[in-house]
């Protein structure tokens, strides 16, 4: 009755959200969130079988939250033509068009249809980003590999992550208490060893209550989820769209993307960091 990929709800949760079986281990299926970046298990005579689920809301970013990342991106971009126009002012104004280089991603993601997502998103946000699907267990295998031959200015590292059952109190803040965190750890270790500078390179990482304290040690600038609370599919894009275009020069604290994400500063905390946007002169593409 139970196969791979057969959507799910549980029972002794009130069947309150729908997950994907990824595996069956015995008599225990292991489950990945399909609204949610969340990865639980559950006995099988706790499933219930439901329909495949149509398109749903939650893997949407909230108008708001799309329209203030958008407008920042705009804002970036048009805080540039006054200071070129001027200086075209005395001499071939073609001599003194701009080209933008906004900070390059890439995203990791443990799950195919988020990644899908993240990257229609981070087309509509014009941020150069190369996607990768791959199990949160292979993440830092591949960065090894993938880094030193893509040379992204932000790494995003996210899939599916969550709590053990009874992991409470100072349970908490024990890496083996989560199911995909230390996987996200070893991934950010990868990362630092390429690259040990935060502000050359910028690291959005964990899911569903992943162990924040522990993503932050380990390296990454951005991280989830501080109150352990379940986090929107696409919060880590909105975070990296707005590290791609704040200017190199300025630096973005946690004030400065709280709103741009979905679940707020429960959901994702980080440090001060810089931006990766930068400009350059002349755009050869419109002197010829």
């Amino acid at each position: 009755m139970w196969k791979q990929g057969t959507f799910v709800t549980r029972k002794s949760y009130g069947s309150d959200m729908i997950f994907r079986i990824e595996s069956i281990e015995q008599n225990m299926a292991i489950l990945r969130g399909v609204d949610y970046r969340l990865m639980a298990d559950a006995p099988l005579d706790d499933l219930v079988k439901v329909q495949e689920p149509q398109h749903s809301d939650k893997l949407e970013v909230p108008d708001m939250q799309k329209r203030e990342c958008q407008r920042i991106i705009d804002d970036t971009k048009r805080r540039y033509m006054p200071f070129f126009r001027s200086a075209g002012e005395s001499e071939d104004k073609e001599s003194f068009s701009y080209f933008e280089v906004p900070g390059k991603v890439l995203h990791l993601d443990g799950d195919p249809a988020y990644l899908r997502k993240s990257m229609e998103l981070y087309k509509q946000y014009q941020v150069p980003a190369e996607g990768h699907h791959v199990q949160e267990s292979s993440m830092a295998d591949l960065l090894y590999r993938l880094l030193p031959e893509l040379r992204p200015d932000i790494v995003v590292i996210t899939g599916h992550d969550g709590i053990y059952k009874d992991s409470r109190g100072d349970h908490l803040y024990h890496l083996s208490s989560y199911k995909n965190s230390h996987h996200f750890v070893r991934a950010i270790r990868a990362c630092r060893e390429y690259e040990r500078n935060r502000d050359v390179l910028t690291i959005v990482a964990g899911a569903c209550q992943s162990h924040f304290e522990a993503l932050l040690k380990a390296g990454a600038n951005f991280a989830s989820s501080p109150a352990r609370i379940l986090i929107h599919a696409l919060d880590p894009v909105q975070v990296a769209a707005r590290i791609s275009y704040t200017s190199m020069k300025e630096t973005i604290t946690m004030m400065d993307v709280y709103d741009k994400t979905v679940s707020g500063v429960k959901g994702i905390g980080g440090i001060e960091s810089k931006g990766s946007y930068r400009v350059g002169i002349p755009n050869f593409k419109l002197m010829y």
